[in-house]
């Protein structure tokens, strides 16, 4: 399991922290420097703000109930003060590092002597907020056996509506100096019960328990639900404050983790100490975990185009290569054939080279396609055909030595696919005049590859394909990453989000060259997909669709049913189909067969559109 806490380094830190400050953790004469008359309790530790008013300081004899006990990972224990105060806005609870596995058992009465610090998982330009916490301890154990001081309640009704206060512009948008209001804000509310020992009831599992053995939930039902027991992430405002994450406190060895899908629910009562994880934020650190109860989620199956109809779908196949398990190809193929019904046409993301992440030069993807289409045809499906143009060798981000690129599989009994001088990597598609009507010089193509925009990341391609006589443009799209952005728990609000300002550049890319195919024909049936790694509410949709050359068509959908991804128990869009304005009118399914579910084939649902040309 992950960690959130230090290891050797975040140490070294503390003790550097500590010699910074002429009090060496251990050191009796400093910790008795360092104190005051009255006794440090814990609340005084953590203050009134994220920031302990004591941090870089040595305790005495701090006092606290121990009420949960790490021992992989990040070791150490939580331990809370009975005797609380009477200020909501001081935790009661904090975590003491002791790098080894503790020697206290819950219910254990102890007085520990440290170093206060303030530790942020993920390192501290990752904008996650700190975790207050005792390293370095000495620790006495004065009794056991105790009873443990009583769970906080997290529920609908404690959770605050507002998510986070505006960040101090004079501290570059950081809050962590501001002073806690836990009755206003959803994040003040739970870190003024960081380290404390607290409990939910029978909540919705909102994200799938995944890989890592934890799994989402939320304490507010009804929370912008989403129609399959989700909860739907629909702008920047909507953060959904009832998200909780839980993991356990068990090692694995010893009590497996449950599995759970979005939609079942996770009865009974669940406590334990409340966290900071790097990976999502607050997390309960379940020692009493409740049963889940299973729901009745199945995946979709969409309808199956008409005969007059072309469907055309996006499917990120997450990093397919040949030495994937065959499981993985034919899992993938029977999702193809049965869930997406056989489109026309489908624009595949994450298609890596023959041997994968073998960095050895290797660009050449022909094996992973022809393993991937034969089992496509082994489940029944039609023989796809594909076209791609190669990329250059670790010149488009993913996996070093992956090589991901887009293809266009295509059913040749269904479409033809309109050949015109093949690209390569280096050679831009463009728009071209053919008897009177818009053509691509390059089919297959590449947009604007030598566009800086598209620096170490996927370029779009461009094909030309023919229905029942009539053109589309089909542009399939891998937009950049989100890697680097601040999770919605950062200590600056709103967070940053650094990886946008690279993918607007890239939809003004490729809404530009939509334009040049409009301008030659405003009748021009395009279809712009594929996996654009941002909201539909985003800057980056908005730069698609400027100047209404492009229509995302999830917007069709109720805002219940738009989502592909679920990212940290928010449902969300990241993948799309945009429309050119001469497709008036047309089917739109977001299929969900993967995101919802902790047994996954990809992390992505794909998306179908049906329309007649």
């Amino acid at each position: 399991m992950r960690s959130s806490h230090p290891r050797s380094a975040a140490v070294a830190a503390l003790v550097a922290s500590a010699l910074a400050t002429g009090l060496l953790a251990g050191s009796a004469d400093a910790a008795e420097g360092a104190v005051s008359a009255d006794p440090i309790r814990i609340h005084d530790i953590q203050g009134t703000t994220r920031i302990s008013p004591l941090a870089g300081k040595q305790v005495a004899d701090v006092e606290g109930i121990v009420t949960g006990v790490r021992t992989y990972g990040s070791r150490g224990f939580w331990m809370q003060d009975p005797d609380a105060d009477d200020n909501d806005a001081t935790s009661e609870g904090v975590f003491v590092f002791t790098n080894s596995v503790p020697t206290v058992a819950v219910g254990d009465a102890v007085k520990v002597s440290g170093l206060v610090g303030e530790y942020v998982p993920g390192g501290a330009a990752s904008g996650n907020q700190s975790i207050t916490q005792i390293s370095k301890p000495a620790v006495t154990v004065v009794s056991s056996g105790n009873a443990l001081p009583e769970a906080t309640a997290i529920n609908e009704y404690t959770v605050p509506a507002a998510y986070a206060p505006a960040g101090d512009p004079a501290a570059a948008g950081s809050i962590n100096g501001l002073a806690l209001e836990p009755s206003r804000y959803a994040l003040d509310y739970y870190e003024s019960l960081e380290g404390m020992n607290v409990r939910i009831g029978t909540s919705r599992v909102v994200g799938a328990t995944d890989p890592h053995a934890e799994l989402w939930v939320t304490v507010k039902g009804w929370e912008n639900t989403a129609k399959r027991g989700g909860t739907i992430y629909g702008s920047y405002e909507s953060q959904n404050t009832g998200r909780l994450q839980i993991q356990q406190l068990a090692p694995l060895a010893q009590q497996p983790f449950p599995v759970a899908n979005v939609g079942d629910k996770l009865t009974g009562t669940t406590e334990g100490p409340l966290d900071f994880n790097q990976f999502g934020g607050y997390t309960l650190v379940a020692r009493t975990l409740g049963t889940v109860k299973a729901g009745t989620l199945a995946p979709e199956k969409t309808k199956a185009q008409a005969a007059n109809e072309l469907a055309v779908a996006t499917y990120n196949v997450e990093n397919l290569d040949p030495t994937d398990p065959q499981e993985k190809f034919d899992n993938l193929a029977k999702a193809v054939v049965e869930n997406l019904a056989s489109p026309d046409v489908v624009a595949l993301e994450e298609i890596q080279d023959d041997n994968g992440a073998k960095n050895d030069g290797t660009v050449s993807a022909e094996q992973t396609l022809t393993k991937f289409t034969a089992a496509i045809t082994a489940a029944g499906g039609p023989a796809y055909q594909w076209r791609t143009v190669n990329p250059e060798n670790n010149k488009d981000g993913g996996e070093p030595g992956g090589n991901i690129r887009q293809v266009f599989l295509f059913n040749p009994a269904r479409v033809s696919f309109t050949e015109r001088a093949p690209g390569d990597a280096a050679t831009a598609t463009g728009v071209a005049m053919e008897q009177g009507k818009a053509a691509l010089t390059h089919s297959p193509g590449r947009i604007d590859p030598a566009n800086p925009a598209w620096a170490d990341s996927r370029k779009p391609l461009a094909g030309e394909f023919v229905f029942r006589g009539k053109t589309v443009f089909v542009i399939a799209n891998h937009f950049g990453s989100k890697g680097g952005d601040e999770g919605l728990t950062s200590v600056h609000q709103p967070p940053v989000r650094s990886s946008e300002t690279k993918r607007l550049l890239q939809a003004q890319a490729v809404n530009g060259f939509v334009k040049e195919l409009l301008a030659a024909d405003k009748n021009a049936n395009v279809i712009a997909l594929g996996d654009i790694n941002d909201f539909e509410f985003s800057a980056t949709a908005n730069a698609l669709a400027d100047g209404g050359a492009l229509y995302p068509a999830i917007k069709s959908l109720p805002k219940a049913e738009r989502y592909s991804y679920v990212y940290q128990g928010n449902a969300q869009v990241l993948d799309q189909i945009l429309t050119s304005p001469a497709i008036k009118t047309f089917t739109y399914d977001s299929v969900h067969i993967n995101a919802e579910f902790s047994a996954q084939n990809s992390d992505h649902d794909p998306q179908v559109l049906r329309f007649r040309p």
